[in-house]
């Protein structure tokens, strides 16, 4: 087991932190940006249509100066909230490590992504942008030193837990993905001390189970009301799983597996119920997305259909780009094509009808418009499915009542979303088939 409660052994840290003065230079880029911003074109179109603060250039830069400013030194010193991070360059060796914001207190929020709904895009990206990645090559599997049980510890730790490291360069750069959520500037880490901290039993148990096969405990944990955040947080550190075969994970696998375990299971379960009685259509919109979830009183079939507009993340082209992908009710064995939102999105569903205990078929339409202006990980997809599934449906006694009532909620032409629709065009096939039959 990891060693708990190392004690602080750089005393100089906070007290050189606290009297950091940032670098000219660096003040110099920072205003300079907020200066571009405020006569940005782009900034001003997005604040006035969108109600968004900045264009996703002026955003990004603007983070990156403010935060240099702030870690512009060999060493940190802050409270993780608590967050690790696994990369996937060079598997099966990687780089892992701590993620630290230069502050301290109760930073929780940083890291649990079930805590963002309501907030806006410019505070996510704020204060993930805060969070300084270190790193360290370790192997996947095999290998013990006091770095892995800080790495560990982390994974464990209910609450914010204090570090301070030492880096062998100044932390740059930075992570804007869809896969994963967004942090700020990295550096490879010389020395790293955590303080005491409280672990989340329920982790614990699992992790102290050697003979716990892994889905077993993602399974057992997520029953338990274990934020998905913190179960793939442990199961990316390696906490899950039989005895010597446990192994590290790469985050961006780690979110994928854990979303694509608790879906299945789940949706597997649903498939013993009823159907629903009814056509329904749930919608909600978040950050410029549009999702249209249409739930069908057929067997388990499921199918996540996006459209990205022009000048959004996935699609630089002048017209709109329609990804898609599904399976029907024996499931699907090779990896979406979408990526890790096709898994998210049916766990989101697939929570709802066993809920309910019933199953249906389901199609989910996005929309993303160019009002999403950054990346900000598979998260957003559960999230905001989670809540459009909260909300009061539609409900109709026929598929073109249904399908209607979605062309009136999204942009596109219901003709090209049945067009890119698997599920949709097999439904009407059956329903021809079945006219004749009657």
């Amino acid at each position: 087991m990891p060693k708990y409660g190392h004690r602080l052994v750089f005393p100089s840290v906070r007290n050189s932190l606290a009297k950091f003065a940032p670098v000219k230079n660096s003040i110099k880029k920072f205003t300079q940006q907020m200066s571009d911003a405020a006569n940005c074109y782009m900034c001003k179109t997005m604040k006035a249509i969108k109600g968004i603060e900045m264009c996703p250039r002026h955003l990004k830069e603007y983070n990156y100066f403010k935060t240099k400013s702030m870690v512009n030194s060999l060493d940190l010193s802050g409270a993780s909230p608590p967050g690790i991070f696994v990369g996937r360059a060079g598997y099966p060796k990687v780089f892992a490590g701590p993620l630290i914001p230069p502050a301290h207190g109760d930073t929780i929020i940083m890291d649990t992504p079930e805590m963002w709904n309501g907030l806006a895009i410019n505070d996510i990206v704020s204060f993930r942008s805060q969070l300084v990645r270190g790193m360290k090559p370790v192997k996947i599997m095999g290998e013990e030193s006091r770095y892995l049980d800080v790495v560990k510890e982390l994974a464990l730790a209910k609450d914010s837990a204090e570090i301070e490291a030492k880096f062998t360069r100044t932390p740059r750069g930075g992570s804007f993905s869809e896969d994963s959520q967004p942090f700020g500037p990295s550096a490879p880490i010389k020395d790293i001390m955590i303080g005491s901290m409280k672990t989340e039993q329920s982790i614990e148990k699992a992790y102290s189970d050697t003979d716990l096969l892994a889905v077993d405990a993602v399974m057992s944990l997520y029953e338990k009301g274990i934020y998905i955040s913190k179960i793939q947080r442990s199961f990316s550190a390696g906490l899950f799983g039989l005895g010597k075969r446990r192994k590290l994970v790469p985050t961006r696998w780690s979110i994928t597996a854990v979303d694509s375990t608790l879906s299945k299971a789940i949706s597997d379960n649903v498939k013993q119920n009823p159907t629903i009685d009814e056509f329904r259509v749930y919608y909600h919109e978040y950050f410029d997305n549009r999702w249209a979830v249409l739930m069908m009183p057929y067997e388990w079939s499921y199918e996540l259909i996006e459209a990205w507009y022009p000048e959004t993340l996935w699609n630089p082209a002048s017209s709109i780009m329609i990804f898609s992908d599904h399976e029907n009710n024996e499931g699907k064995k090779e990896y979406s094509r979408i990526g890790g939102c096709f898994y998210s999105a049916r766990l989101a569903v697939s929570e709802l009808l066993q809920k309910e205990r019933k199953q249906a078929s389901i199609v989910i339409m996005r929309e993303t418009h160019p009002g999403y202006i950054l990346p900000l990980g598979v998260w957003f997809t559960r999230n905001s499915v989670r809540e459009c599934m909260e909300k009061q449906p539609a409900k109709f006694d026929n598929l073109s009542a249904a399908l209607n009532f979605v062309s009136e909620k999204l942009s596109i032409k219901m003709e090209r979303w049945l067009q890119n629709s698997s599920v949709l065009r097999n439904v009407m096939h059956q329903r021809k088939l079945g006219s004749f039959v009657n």
